[in-house]
């Protein structure tokens, strides 16, 4: 058994809204911060990794970045890298600081675009027990240009025009999160808005927009170069069929890593999240973090 409590931390002088998911019991657990993809908040489909993962005996956060979801900051739905590298750090130390946590066994998880902020993280926080990668988008570079040249040279006026605006504090230039082929979202791969929106429950609004400057790192970032110096063992789920990057950037990027090891599903990139595979996949991370984090696996059917 578990219950999940709505809680919060501070990061940058904003509230992010968080959730805490613990076994029944004194404690203390080994824990696993969950860091969402490009976006997206906590409603959209986490709740089966939360509890998933406290059955199997591990305290469970997750959290809204701040500017998105239900955590503070403005302008809303502003995607900064930098910032959200910053917002998982307060994230580690909040649960690390939690009575019924053993700070020194936590795992760091990321989806999509979350398994760049969780790479980039593991390379900087070598305590880390474990991390664990999902449909990774982990070189937005490559996957800027998945839907091919034209589409980045048409967002370069909207992320100019945000980049001046932010520096002159001016109210933001918005673009689409996703949208279909030919469309000025920032991502357009065919298949993703369905993909996409069909993350977001019934009746939950999900906000498409995001500050274009945005697309200025994103075209830059290649984290998994950073793959090397992850100290933790680190498990890459692989979707063979992917659809927003080269799926052969997440095999290489366990390779990298001394102690990565990489699963293949035959997925693409939004798949992973729905029956029939979803089950399977938490399977086999619960797997891994039982033998890292030095679970019992007696809560776990």
């Amino acid at each position: 058994m578990f219950d999940t409590i709505g809680t919060s931390f501070q990061s940058g002088g904003s509230r992010c809204a968080a959730w805490l998911t613990c076994p029944t019991g004194a404690g203390p657990f080994p824990a696993v911060v969950l860091v969402h993809g490009f976006g997206a908040t906590h409603e959209m489909r986490l709740a089966q990794y939360e509890q998933a993962f406290a059955a199997a005996g591990t305290a469970v956060l997750s959290f809204d970045f701040r500017n998105i979801g239900a955590s503070e900051g403005t302008p809303r739905q502003l995607i900064s890298v930098r910032r959200q590298l910053t917002d998982i750090d307060a994230a580690l130390d909040f649960i690390r600081r939690d009575p019924k946590v053993d700070g020194s066994r936590i795992a760091l998880w990321g989806t999509s675009m979350g398994a760049t902020h969780a790479l980039l993280t593991a390379a900087r926080h070598p305590e880390l027990a474990a991390a664990v990668m999902q449909c990774p988008v982990v070189n937005t570079m490559d996957a800027a240009f998945s839907s091919g040249l034209r589409h980045v040279l048409r967002l370069a006026g909207p992320i100019t025009d945000d980049l001046v605006r932010a520096a002159l504090r001016l109210p933001r230039r918005y673009i689409g999160v996703v949208g279909e082929p030919g469309s000025s979202a920032m991502v357009t791969v065919p298949g993703a808005r369905d993909g996409w929106y069909g993350m977001v429950p019934a009746g939950v609004d999900f906000d498409n927009r995001v500050t274009a400057a945005v697309g200025a790192q994103l075209v830059t970032l290649n984290a998994s170069r950073k793959a090397g110096k992850i100290k933790s063992p680190l498990l890459v789920c692989v979707s063979d069929h992917e659809t927003l990057t080269d799926p052969r950037i997440a095999v290489k990027t366990a390779e990298r890593a001394p102690r990565g090891v990489a699963i293949h599903y035959p997925a693409d990139h939004f798949e992973v999240y729905h029956a029939p595979l979803v089950d399977g996949i938490i399977a086999d991370q619960v797997a891994f973090l039982t033998r890292h984090l030095g679970l019992s696996g007696a809560l776990h059917a």
